[in-house]
C-alpha cells in the first residue's frame, strides 16, 4: 500500500519499490509507530475532527495491527508484507480489519512529523534502558574498587610508569567517565523531549490540532516551535550517537588497558576460562576476546556517527529522503551498546588481579622521585631546584641499581648541596633528615595525596560512597 500517488499515471518500477522502501529497516519502530497513532486518534476525537466511534473502532483496530505485527516479527514473515514503511503498513493492516476508515488516521498528519515521531519515542525508551545498563557497570566498577583501596600499582603517562596510585583509584576513573555518560544521555532525552507531531509534511495542519495534548499523552515535555526544523531535524539522533561516541570511546580505552595488563609482559590480570576463548592451533593461549570486540566495534559507533553526520551536511529545508538513512546506523549503535553494556559486569567480575604483580611493578622506574622533589620543597629549596636533585639522584641510582630508599643521608645531601652550589644559591642551607625515608616509602607516598580526588584510600572510599549515593 502507497500512501501516495494519486496524481501519477502508471506504476512505479519494481526495483524502485525495492529500492525506496525502507521497512525491513523500520520494522522496529511499529510499537512507537502504533503509540503515536493512538495519540493522534485520541486528540482528532478530542477536538472533533473525527467521531469518538471512528476513534474506538481506529483504537481496537490498531491493538489487532500490533498484534499481528508482532507476531508476524516471531515468525520471521514480516519480510513478506509489501509495504514502503512501517507507516503504510500499519495502515495497510488496519484498513485490512477496519476498512477505509483507516485512513482517517492520518488526518493532519504526514509521514514527515510521523517518522521523527517515532524515532524519538524509540530513542526516549532506549536512552533509558541504556542508563540502566551504565548504572549497573558503574557499580561494578565501584564495588571492585572497593576491594581495592590499597593495592598499590603505577600511574601511567605516555604508557610510562610515573607516579604511584591504587588500582582502585584507577578503576574510579572509568567509573567517572562512564558516569559522564550517563550525564550525557540524560542531557540528550531532556534538550529533545519535544513532540514533533502537528508539523505536517513542512507547514503544519489546517485542522485544529492539539499539538499539547499529543505531547502530554506521550509524556514530552513540550512541543517543538518550527514545523520547518522539526521535519528536518535530527539532531536528537546526532546528539545521542555523540553520547554514544562518547560511551564507546571510554570502554575502548578500558578495553586496551584489559588487554595490555592481561598480556604476559605485564600479568596484572588474569580473566576466568568463562570468559575467555582459545587459539585454533596454539593450545597455550587464552584471549581477552571480549575486551578487543568492545575495543574493536568502537570503529562502528564512531563510523555510525560519521555516517550521520555526512548525510546531514548541506540537506536543504525541510524534508528530503536522504534522511531515511538516519535508522540504520542508529539501530546498529544501540543494539552494539546494549550487547557491550550487558556483557561489561560479568566479564570486569570475571577478572583477578595479581596484587604482587601490581605492587612489585609500583617499585619499577623510581616511581617515589617526586615525592623527594616534594620533601625538599617542603624544607624550603625551590621545587625547580627541588627537581633537579631529584633527577640527579634518580640517575645516581640507576648507575648503582638501587631504589631511592636504599640510598644513604649522607649521598642525598651531597647530590643537594652540589646543586645549591651550581644554582648559586648559597644562602640555602637544607638539611636532609631521616623523615625523607617516610616520604620515599610508596604506601606513605600514596596515603599523602589526600586531597578530593586523590588515590590516598581514604579518598578512594569517598569517591566509592559518592558514586553509590548517586544511585540510590
Amino acid at each position: 500500500m502507497k500512501l501516495w500517488g494519486g496524481n501519477f499515471k502508471s506504476d512505479s518500477n519494481n526495483k524502485l519499490n525495492s529500492f525506496n522502501s525502507s521497512l525491513p529497516i523500520d520494522i522496529k519502530l511499529y510499537k512507537y509507530d502504533i503509540t503515536g497513532s493512538r495519540a493522534h486518534v485520541k486528540m482528532l476525537a478530542a477536538q472533533d475532527i473525527i467521531s469518538e466511534k471512528d476513534k474506538d473502532l481506529i483504537l481496537d483496530g490498531l491493538t489487532i495491527v500490533e498484534n499481528k505485527i508482532e507476531q508476524a516479527i516471531k515468525n520471521g514473515d514480516y519480510l513478506n508484507y509489501d509495504a514502503e514503511d512501517i507507516h503504510s503498513l500499519v495502515e495497510e493492516l488496519l484498513t485490512e480489519e477496519i476498512g477505509p476508515i483507516a485512513g482517517k488516521m492520518h488526518t493532519g498528519r504526514s509521514r514527515n512529523d510521523q517518522v521523527a515521531l517515532d524515532i524519538k519515542l524509540y530513542l526516549k525508551d532506549k536512552i533509558n534502558n541504556i542508563q540502566d545498563l551504565l548504572k549497573t557497570a558503574i557499580i561494578t566498577l565501584a564495588e571492585i574498587a572497593e576491594n581495592e583501596t590499597e593495592t598499590l600499582m603505577p600511574g601511567y603517562t605516555h604508557l610510562q610508569a610515573a607516579q604511584p596510585i591504587t588500582l582502585g583509584h584507577h578503576l574510579l576513573a572509568y567509573a567517572w567517565k562512564l558516569k559522564r555518560d550517563y550525564d550525557k544521555l540524560a542531557d540528550t532525552y531532556n534538550r529533545h523531549n519535544l513532540s514533533p507531531l502537528g508539523a505536517g509534511a513542512l507547514a503544519g495542519s489546517s485542522f485544529p490540532l492539539d499539538r499539547e495534548m499529543v505531547a502530554d499523552e506521550l509524556n514530552f515535555a513540550g512541543i517543538t516551535e518550527n514545523s520547518l526544523d522539526t521535519v528536518s531535524d535530527r539532531d536528537f539522533i546526532l546528539d545521542f550517537h555523540s553520547s554514544a561516541v562518547n560511551i564507546i570511546i571510554h570502554l575502548s580505552s578500558l578495553a586496551e588497558e584489559i588487554i595490555t595488563w592481561n598480556s604476559p609482559n605485564y600479568n596484572f590480570i588474569e580473566i576466568s576460562d568463562a570468559m575467555s576463548t582459545g587459539s585454533s592451533i596454539m593450545p597455550q593461549k587464552k584471549n581477552p576476546d571480549v575486551a578487543e570486540l568492545i575495543r574493536g566495534k568502537s570503529g562502528r559507533i564512531l563510523g555510525n556517527h560519521t555516517a550521520l553526520a555526512t548525510s546531514l551536511k548541506g540537506l536543504p529545508l525541510a524534508y528530503n529522503k536522504d534522511l531515511q538513512e538516519d535508522k540504520e546506523g542508529l539501530f546498529d549503535t544501540v543494539d552494539n551498546l546494549f550487547e557491550i553494556l550487558n556483557i561489561l559486569p560479568d566479564f570486569l567480575k570475571s577478572i583477578s588481579f595479581n596484587r604482587d604483580k601490581l605492587e612489585k611493578a609500583t617499585y619499577n622506574g623510581y616511581l617515589n622521585a617526586t615525592e623527594l622533589a616534594d620533601y625538599l620543597a617542603k624544607k624550603g629549596l625551590p621545587f625547580r631546584l627541588a627537581h633537579q636533585v631529584s633527577g640527579r639522584t634518580v640517575n645516581y641510582a640507576l648507575e648503582n641499581n638501587i631504589q631511592l630508599f636504599e640510598i644513604e643521608i649522607e649521598k642525598f645531601q651531597e647530590i643537594l648541596d652540589k646543586v645549591i652550589k651550581s644554582s648559586q644559591a648559597n644562602n640555602l642551607k637544607i638539611i636532609i633528615d631521616n623523615e625523607l625515608y617516610s616520604w620515599l616509602d610508596l604506601k606513605n607516598a600514596v596515603k599523602k595525596r589526600k586531597l578530593p580526588g586523590g588515590p590516598a584510600p581514604e579518598q578512594v572510599k569517598k569517591q566509592i560512597i559518592n558514586l553509590q549515593n548517586l544511585f540510590k
